[in-house]
């Protein structure tokens, strides 16, 4: 009778196992995300400009104001905290969208980053995320 019970409990626990790794949460919006932003930080603003959800081409002079404007946000955080010194990925929301001809379906995500700033401060912030051919660009 007790081997039984512990063959149950075996089974039983094994059976759970493998019923969670089935629910495995994809991170991969949150990562690319997280590496857009690496982009910014180490000075490759172009990498996190691509990085966004845009036509596929735009006229040189909106890229510039775009690069300008993710400097000026980089010189922000520097007066307000120090500077951002470390970006993590907390977590990450998928969803699916009917497309507007209902046909097709649009993924989404919101990705849960965690701003680490050098004056020991952090920040969660949420981006949107879109897929687009593949990958996943910040709207």
């Amino acid at each position: 009778m007790r081997k039984l019970l512990i063959l149950v409990i075996t089974v039983a626990i094994a059976g759970l196992g493998l019923s969670c790794s089935g629910n495995k949460k994809d991170y991969a919006a949150a990562k690319a995300a997280k590496a857009y932003y690496d982009s910014l930080l180490t000075g490759n603003s172009e990498a996190y400009i691509r990085g966004l959800y845009l036509p596929d081409t735009i006229p040189d002079s909106y890229r510039s104001q775009l690069e300008a404007n993710a400097r000026m946000f980089l010189a922000r955080m520097k007066d307000e905290h120090k500077g951002i010194s470390s970006v993590s990925v907390q977590n990450c929301a998928n969803d699916t969208a009917l497309a507007s001809d209902n046909k097709t379906h649009i993924r989404t995500a919101k990705a849960f980053l965690i701003f680490h700033f050098a004056d020991s401060l952090k920040e969660e912030v949420v981006i949107e995320m879109v897929e687009h051919n593949g990958h996943w660009l910040m709207k």
